[in-house]
């Protein structure tokens, strides 16, 4: 496995932590790249792309648990 297949796991092990909440109001989100320079991009999906509240679900949710629990990654960007 490579570091960056590893590094994606990690993300996909932080996500799980956030997505029964977004799943809840018909949403989730998917990891769409990891940049070399450690941004994790993200697509909105459901009820998540139209949703007002997606920003700050962005920045207090997702950002936070992914880089709480892989500190290496410098933000996190929605693609939609």
């Amino acid at each position: 496995m490579t570091e960056k297949q590893e590094m994606l796991e990690r993300i996909e092990d932080a996500l799980s932590t956030v997505r029964p909440h977004l799943r809840v109001d018909g949403g989730d989100v998917e990891v769409v790249e990891l940049t070399d320079d450690m941004h994790v991009k993200i697509r909105w999906k459901g009820m998540c792309e139209s949703c007002s509240m997606s920003a700050m679900t962005l920045r207090a949710g997702i950002q936070e648990a992914i880089r709480g629990k892989i500190p290496e990654i410098v933000g996190v960007e929605a693609v939609n």
